[in-house]
């Protein structure tokens, strides 16, 4: 798939906010995309971080979670287990696939980001 200009600088802009995902905390592809000025890009979102591999290796894309925080794209790694692998050596436990207390390591860019 050829990317857009115009989707090329969204996917950008979802991996500066990636980047400021804070250490042990996690947040999910809807808050990146309400962020970003696109309340129902949450689907653009993810697209953005199934190929930020190809790009940016140092992107702690393992970070973003779906909106209940399953870890719908651990198979999106080099190994399915990377991803809760990557979370747990943060101090986040994961059960069959999902974050236990989400609610307690969920990180809202639209709060934490915001410019007053």
């Amino acid at each position: 798939m050829k990317l857009s200009e115009k989707n090329k600088d969204f996917f950008e802009k979802v991996y500066q906010v990636v980047e400021l995902i804070p250490h042990g905390r996690v947040t999910n592809y809807g808050s990146i995309a309400k962020y970003l000025g696109s309340p129902r890009g949450a689907r653009m979102v993810g697209w953005a971080m199934n190929s930020c591999h190809q790009h940016r290796q140092d992107l702690p894309a393992h970070r973003v979670v779906n909106r209940v925080g399953l870890l719908s794209g651990k198979n999106h790694f080099s190994h399915p287990d990377r991803m809760q692998e990557l979370l747990e050596k943060e101090g986040i436990v994961i059960k069959k696939n999902k974050i236990v207390g989400f609610k307690n390591h969920f990180w809202d860019p639209v709060s934490e980001l915001s410019m007053d």
